[in-house]
């Protein structure tokens, strides 16, 4: 048995993916850098971190510089700025029919 796409666990192939947190995250590229400093390439890393290349990449960007805490408290606000985007496009729907209303053109 064979699924389309995921991690290869012995002979079946599962869909299941790990989520790491931003420090676990922080975490990891820290061990990058110096398995990285020691010699190590980039591709030997990645298998020591459980993480694709593209995935090794990704994380640099958006965690490079950033401390444990720091990497948090982006996610945090990220998650703060979805949840305000989302009430604002409510509040604009209803704004909007409330107007469609008042015009009569229901």
């Amino acid at each position: 048995m064979l699924a389309a796409a995921g991690r290869k666990t012995g002979l079946i192939m599962t869909n299941t993916r790990k989520r790491h947190t931003p420090e676990q995250v922080v975490r990891k590229l820290g061990q990058a850098d110096r398995m990285l400093a020691d010699g190590a390439d980039v591709a030997a890393v990645c298998r020591e971190l459980g993480a694709s290349e593209q995935t090794y990449y990704r994380w640099r960007n958006q965690y490079g510089g950033l401390k444990a805490d720091d990497a948090k408290r982006l996610k945090e606000l990220e998650k703060q700025n979805a949840t305000l985007k989302r009430l604002l496009a409510e509040a604009e729907l209803e704004k909007a029919a409330l107007k469609e209303l008042a015009e009569g053109n229901f």
